[in-house]
């Protein structure tokens, strides 16, 4: 098999030199055609489905051959290079011959290569040494493989390419299967967004109804409920999903009964509790029944009664769930830092949030917006580290109508229009690119936004709250952020103490951790002796908060107490409780676990991010960061 792909190879190599006779040089180092800037950026926004479902493949490939001296290229159906990562030794010799995003690879701009051969034979091809058609490609061997879409049709490669004595045939494998991954990525992004277009769709037939709608289990349980019914009782959409209708409606159990027991519709006016009063509403109730004539759900509608409607607190545009009394802790310099943010909430000046990873800078600035003023209006978090570069200047400000090809035709806007009248969170403000950061810097000196494509200018009042783990100054002097940006972020400095600077507070959240996560898994508290208790306050926990809950987890899962430090260190550890000892003879590290119940809640979610990152606790962004810090790729 392997002397006929050779010789089938040799045969694709020997018809391609006779075409490329026709195009080019075989001594010319550099592709006939690299786009300019605006050009590249056009190219980018076209295929930037692609170029965010391979990143996370990339990554991962490239983590399999780091140190290896190989480079990764993805490119358009054209040939066309939109991403390089690889390692910095071949990258430099690569970016030498203007191997660079903007480039095009194939045979008629290049010759024969791996890359722009497989666009014309349609299938995986691995071009070695002098069977490159240009002399400066010799010392390679590139592996590559076409990416189609679920139509079968070419949408772009993938290429992975290496010094030829580092290369052997099952390279191009590896190849075939990572350009299978990104293709499964695709459908499935494409197949969630066929389901969410539908649930929109029903969301909002639901939420056209001039009136509110409930529907309930038979126990009375809600499981829909429109942005209309949200409204009379003062809760968000999701918080009334599980619900008790009695503890909404007065008198339920008797409307219930007239629905189940006698089969009939009910209509009166009746008392409701919302969030913050007593209403007054026209209720409706309809038995649902399957083809048995089984009644299986009821549907609620409600209406105003006009003479005694009373104003019910909406909570529309409301993207922060956390507030201050979710921040736990007693530590005296940590309270300090809470009453003094509870001060300042209301303030128009930026923020700026440092500390460790773990300490909870996303639930902090949460917590600011909900406190202020801006509460009931919009929060909007931007993670600036895990949007490819190229990208993050459209998600920022936005675009305009015909900015680019594949532009949508009413535009787009960028994230601070959105987050007009609210917050915006600029999570890992450290990872923005340099260049984007003087644009950053006038809107928030001027107020005004101007999209790509654009001439005019957008007024925003949007409150702006930025994160980071580094330390900004440090990147001041290094000249990877800007001086003049830093100074007018810093404007209200915050700095979260590590876990280990407030070791008074690892009791009290441990117990707090226990309390609601037993609860929440439907399990029992775990006792933990006063020995593992004191292991527990003088450890380091370098992951901060966020290790805390997930080590709590971890024991609340196995209902036994596990050494933290034999975690930590990766060694065999001791489970202990109450009664009995056992000693493990093969553990992973709590980094190792932690990536396996992720791994656990995502699959019994159908990786459904949002439900996921509920369950485990998290914030969406912060689900995000693990998956990429894990290297796990959601399809």
């Amino acid at each position: 098999m392997l002397q006929e792909f050779i010789l089938e190879n040799k045969e694709y190599v020997k018809i391609s030199h006779n075409r490329c006779k026709n195009y080019i040089n075989n001594e010319q180092i550099y592709s006939n055609k690299i786009l300019n800037e605006k050009e590249l950026f056009n190219k980018i926004e076209l295929n930037r489905e692609l170029i965010l479902s391979a990143l996370p493949i990339m990554n991962k490939v490239y983590e399999f051959v780091k140190g290896s001296n190989f480079f990764l290229i993805l490119t358009d159906k054209d040939g066309c290079i939109l991403n390089v990562i690889g390692d910095e030794d071949i990258l430099s010799e690569a970016f030498s011959f203007k191997m660079i995003p903007g480039a095009y690879m194939d045979e008629a701009n290049i010759g024969t290569n791996a890359m722009g051969t497989c666009l014309i034979e349609k299938k995986p091809i691995q071009i070695s040494g002098k069977e490159h058609f240009v002399e400066a490609y010799h010392r390679w061997t590139c592996s590559s493989s076409p990416i189609v879409d679920t139509e079968g049709h070419i949408i772009g490669t993938l290429d992975l390419t290496g010094y030829n004595e580092y290369v052997h045939l099952h390279t191009l494998g590896m190849v075939v299967a990572a350009a299978k991954a990104i293709e499964n990525e695709l459908s499935s992004n494409r197949f969630k967004m066929l389901l969410s277009n539908e649930k929109r769709n029903q969301e909002l037939i639901q939420n056209s109804l001039m009136m509110g709608m409930i529907v309930t289990d038979l126990e009375g349980t809600i499981i829909t409920a429109n942005s209309h019914a949200s409204n009379f009782f003062g809760y968000k959409q999701d918080e009334m999903l599980q619900m008790d209708a009695e503890k909404l409606i007065k008198d339920w159990s008797k409307i219930q009964n007239i629905v189940l027991e006698e089969r009939k519709t009910y209509k009166d006016d009746v008392d409701v509790n919302s969030k913050n009063n007593l209403l007054q509403l026209n209720l409706s109730t309809y038995p649902i029944t399957n083809y048995s004539g089984e009644i299986t759900n009821i549907i609620i509608l409600l209406n105003e009664v006009k003479k005694q409607r009373k104003q019910v607190d909406s909570l529309k545009g409301r993207q922060a769930i956390y507030t201050f009394d979710k921040i736990i802790g007693k530590d005296k310099n940590f309270l300090n830092i809470l009453n003094f943010a509870k001060k300042v909430a209301d303030s128009r000046s930026t923020i700026l949030i440092t500390g460790e990873s773990g300490t909870g800078k996303e639930l902090f600035a949460q917590s600011i917006h909900n406190y202020s003023k801006k509460a009931n209006e919009p929060f909007v978090a931007l993670n600036c580290g895990a949007i490819p570069r190229d990208l993050i200047e459209s998600e920022l400000f936005g675009y305009d109508e015909g900015a680019f090809t594949g532009a949508k035709l009413k535009g787009n806007p960028g994230k601070f229009e959105v987050a007009d009248g609210g917050t915006i969170f600029l999570d890992e403000i450290g990872e923005m690119p340099i260049d984007l950061q003087n644009r950053l810097l006038r809107v928030i000196e001027e107020g005004t936004v101007s999209r790509i494509g654009s001439t005019n200018e957008r007024v925003v009042n949007v409150r702006v709250i930025a994160a980071t783990n580094k330390d900004l100054k440090v990147e001041v002097e290094k000249g990877a952020f800007r001086k003049d940006l830093f100074y007018r972020l810093n404007v209200l400095p915050f700095h979260l103490p590590s876990l280990r600077e407030r070791k008074s507070d690892i009791k009290f959240l441990i117990d707090y951790f226990m309390d609601k996560i037993s609860k929440k898994l439907n399990k029992k508290s775990i006792f933990i002796p006063d020995e593992s208790m004191e292991k527990l306050i003088q450890y380091d926990w370098p992951g901060n908060v966020r290790e805390l809950e997930n080590y709590i987890e971890l024991i609340v899962n196995t209902e036994s107490v596990i050494d933290i430090n034999g975690i930590s260190k990766g060694e065999n550890y001791t489970l202990i409780n109450d009664k009995v000892k056992v000693k493990y003879q093969h553990f992973h590290s709590l980094k190792e676990l932690e990536e396996e119940y992720i791994l656990k809640v995502l699959e019994s979610n159908y990786n459904n991010i949002s439900q996921t990152a509920q369950i485990l606790g998290i914030g969406r962004n912060t689900l995000y960061r693990k998956l990429k810090e894990f290297n796990i790729v959601v399809s």
